[in-house]
């Protein structure tokens, strides 16, 4: 009796597979086209393109044209510079902060986490850290030194943090709560 009991669990077995497989199959097959080469910001974010945002020559701390829509944080690598921006695309607040070694790449993101006080991968204590992606093995966000300090971090160290004075990082805290989008520019 075991061995025609084990013969049919294996042949459930193979057949619940198989029909998985299938399956997979049909629905990879009807997805429509351009559907399934779209990455979800999280997984790959291409939202943004990679190129330089246009920018206004008289005004450079002016948001950048192609920066999205709606309610988000700007950040542009090229200009170390941040803009809260409210949902009518009036910017609340625009600041220079000093960037860590590693860069996110261009894209949309969602903040993910947030810690009100811990230490900097540099031993440095920090405030109101505001996380949005990972980049080179290294967690990737804005925060405020306690000391108030914004020097450059050690260029032989990995650093992802995005340090911005004391009154700025407030202003990000209260701004970029979990789910805020943040798009990386050029």
């Amino acid at each position: 009796m075991a061995g025609s009991s084990s013969g049919i669990v294996a042949g459930l077995t193979v057949a619940a597979v198989a029909t998985v497989g299938f399956l997979a199959y049909q629905a990879s097959a009807t997805v429509p086209p351009g559907l399934g080469s779209t990455a979800h910001a999280s997984a790959s974010p291409a939202t943004v393109a990679a190129k330089k945002a246009p920018r206004d020559k008289k005004n450079p701390a002016a948001l950048p044209a192609g920066s999205g829509r709606g309610e988000r944080v700007v950040y542009s690598v090229d200009d170390d510079r941040v803009w809260l921006v409210a949902d009518n695309n009036k910017v609340n607040r625009t600041f220079k902060v000093t960037p860590g070694t590693v860069d996110p790449p261009t894209g949309t993101y969602p903040v993910t986490s947030r810690s009100n006080a811990i230490t900097g991968t540099d031993g440095t204590p920090i405030q109101h850290v505001v996380r949005f992606t990972n980049a080179d093995n290294v967690a990737i966000g804005f925060s405020a030194a306690v000391s108030g300090t914004t020097d450059a971090p050690d260029p032989t160290t990995k650093s992802g943090g995005i340090r911005e004075s004391i009154e700025d990082g407030a202003a990000m805290w209260e701004f970029a709560t979990i789910g805020q989008s943040i798009v990386v520019i050029r």
